[in-house]
């Protein structure tokens, strides 16, 4: 663990995609019921594609999802489906002004810009105290994905056993440790700095 890095932050040694793979695995294996929240984009579902599951007593929801149909290829929560959807597992959407119930688990990606779930470093957002899901637009709408957001909040977010944070590249290296650094223009400095629970970071190139 690095000097920079604030207590309950730690880096996976191997950070690669078959260690989250391993760690997810863990995590569905263990007994009883477990509620996970899986982030978006493309790499989620490639890394669960490579593990055969049994997802029974899982409840998965997306961290955060565009607001279009579930069959649009922009879905998140249509990707878990798509990937997840005869695993065994209870596949959530994200509904504006839920309250979710705490997580085991809590994936989360990390855009260039720091940027976690859909929580921007400049957007417009729905405001609700406490854990709950929220409407969000990037400011601007990034043109690969113009579309209004919903999301899981920082506080829905930080209410987790654990949280895994999984980035690839050295763009995003540089921005993660700058953010380690305390560096608060970008949102994920608030998961690692304010972190309740262990965060563990899984990074590759």
């Amino acid at each position: 663990m690095r000097s920079s890095t604030p207590p309950l932050v730690y880096w996976a040694e191997p950070g690669d995609l078959d260690a989250v793979a391993d760690r997810v695995a863990a995590e569905v294996a263990r007994p009883g019921p477990k509620r996970i929240a899986i982030a978006g984009g493309s790499t989620p579902s490639k890394v669960l594609a490579t593990r055969d599951l049994d997802w029974s007593g899982a409840t998965i929801v997306p961290t955060d999802d565009r607001q279009v149909p579930e069959d649009h290829p922009a879905s998140n929560f249509g990707k878990l489906k798509l990937t997840l959807g005869s695993s065994g597992a209870a596949i959530l959407p994200l509904v504006e002004g839920d309250r979710p119930d705490p997580f085991d688990l809590v994936w989360l990606g990390m855009g260039g810009d720091g940027h976690v779930a859909s929580l921007f470093p400049h957007m417009l957002a729905e405001v609700r105290p406490g854990p709950a899901v929220i409407a969000t637009t990037p400011i601007p709408l990034p043109a690969e994905a113009p579309y209004p957001r919903l999301t899981l909040n920082r506080r829905a977010l930080a209410a987790t056993r654990e949280t895994i944070l999984v980035v690839t590249g050295s763009a995003k290296r540089e921005v993660l440790e700058a953010a380690l650094r305390g560096d608060e223009r970008y949102p994920v400095s608030d998961i690692l700095r304010g972190a309740r629970a262990p965060v563990t970071i899984y990074w590759s190139e």
